[in-house]
């Protein structure tokens, strides 16, 4: 498969990861498989450095036969990729870690969240950082880039690849790949055809609320099985679990979580859209939009915590955000030019939000009432 050869600048996640290193001893620079990891780690260590061990290389596994011998006498900063597949190191990168005064820093990637790689959070306590790495963002890719970015998803292969069919043909393939080898690695014994069942069966419920009882029946499991299932999907970023937000209010409302395929272009894969067209014809356009809106939002804004809300009469709201004691609430909407809406209104009282933005595709930011604009995507995310 050829690719075209432009470079994305990932600035940002790169002055995250710069920026992590400063404070904290231990940066896990976790992601997906292949969302670019390894080539934003290179651009702070190079690859033929000895103080660079990729754990698929055989060359850097010989070298680790005596973990401690290689890795206590180097100096400056220590890059470690795929760090799941040793979870053994961790109790040395402690030790390491701990030393004063402190010759070296770890930077270690994985394709993992640290509920996965259980002994990092613990072994690690306080002295790791993690980034997320997410696959390119709308924000360094330039407004001109949305519909392309929203179709194709923000893999790197997938989003550069010179034409439709052959990022069709990449994402095929890493959902093949995924699911055949990098989920085995990760200890996950779960029959491959169940997986995959289970994750065609997320894409379809892709911006609705969780029913595990109805996905338990449509595959004939328990309820437990399939909170496992959506749990190992969640762990190694491939789904995710938007919690729902309370507020006592005296109003009935929605308690179970959201679920979202984080990746635009993996989404539209499991749904068998090709491309643009077939996607503006697609019934679950709309969630699609919403879902990739929530994700760019997510990564843009970073907040300190994130969720949505809903009641049984039918208020609701995609994001409510908590970012530095303020309470921010989004609005997800694929339309030429949103309105004013009751549902807006009420949970801008009812939530006591200090803002309400409603995020759509088009180019002009405009009001709609006191606290309530509609805000262009591409400008939103270049703002924060």
């Amino acid at each position: 498969m050829v690719h075209c050869a432009r470079v994305i600048d990932r600035k940002t996640d790169r002055e995250l990861v710069r920026a992590a290193l400063k404070r904290s001893r231990v940066v896990a620079l976790l992601g997906p498989r292949q969302c670019g990891k390894t080539t934003l780690a290179r651009e702070f260590v190079p690859a033929d450095s000895l103080r660079y061990f990729d754990l698929e290389d055989p060359a850097s596994l010989a070298r680790l036969t005596e973990p401690d011998t290689a890795l206590r006498p180097l100096r400056g900063l220590v890059v470690i990729d795929e760090i799941q597949r040793r979870p053994d190191l961790f109790p040395l990168l402690r030790v390491l870690a701990d030393r004063r005064p402190l010759p070296a820093r770890f930077l270690i990637l994985g394709s993992a969240s640290p509920d996965l790689l259980k002994q990092s959070s613990e072994t690690l306590a306080g002295r790791l950082e993690t980034v997320p790495l997410e696959g390119f963002r709308l924000a360094d890719l330039g407004a001109a880039a949305q519909t392309r970015h929203w179709v194709r998803g923000g893999f790197p292969l997938s989003f550069i690849a010179r034409n439709e069919a052959d990022s069709v043909a990449w994402r095929r393939q890493f959902l093949q790949t995924f699911l055949e080898r990098d989920m085995p690695q990760l200890g996950v014994t779960i029959p491959t055809v169940a997986l995959r069942r289970f994750w065609n069966m997320v894409a379809h419920y892709h911006g609705q609320i969780w029913n595990a009882a109805e996905l338990a029946r449509a595959l004939a499991v328990n309820e437990s099985t399939v909170r496992r299932y959506l749990d190992l999907m969640t762990g190694v970023f491939m789904v995710r679990q938007l919690p729902p937000w309370f507020e006592n209010i005296g109003k009935r409302q929605v308690k179970a979580p959201k679920v979202y395929v984080r990746d635009s272009g993996l989404l539209h894969t499991l749904l068998g859209i090709a491309n643009q067209r077939d996607l503006e014809h697609h019934p679950k356009v709309g969630a699609s939009w919403e879902g990739y809106a929530v994700e760019e939002v997510l990564k843009a804004l970073r907040p300190d915590d994130a969720c949505y809300w809903a009641t049984h009469n039918g208020a609701e709201i995609d994001l409510v955000l908590f970012k530095r004691g303020r309470r921010i609430g989004v609005e997800c909407k694929r339309a030429d030019a949103p309105t004013l809406t009751p549902s807006m209104c009420i949970t801008l009282a009812d939530l006591k939000l200090d803002e309400l933005r409603v995020v759509y595709p088009g180019a002009k930011r405009y009001s709609l009432a006191r606290k309530i604009e509609v805000v262009p995507l591409t400008e939103l995310v270049n703002a924060a």
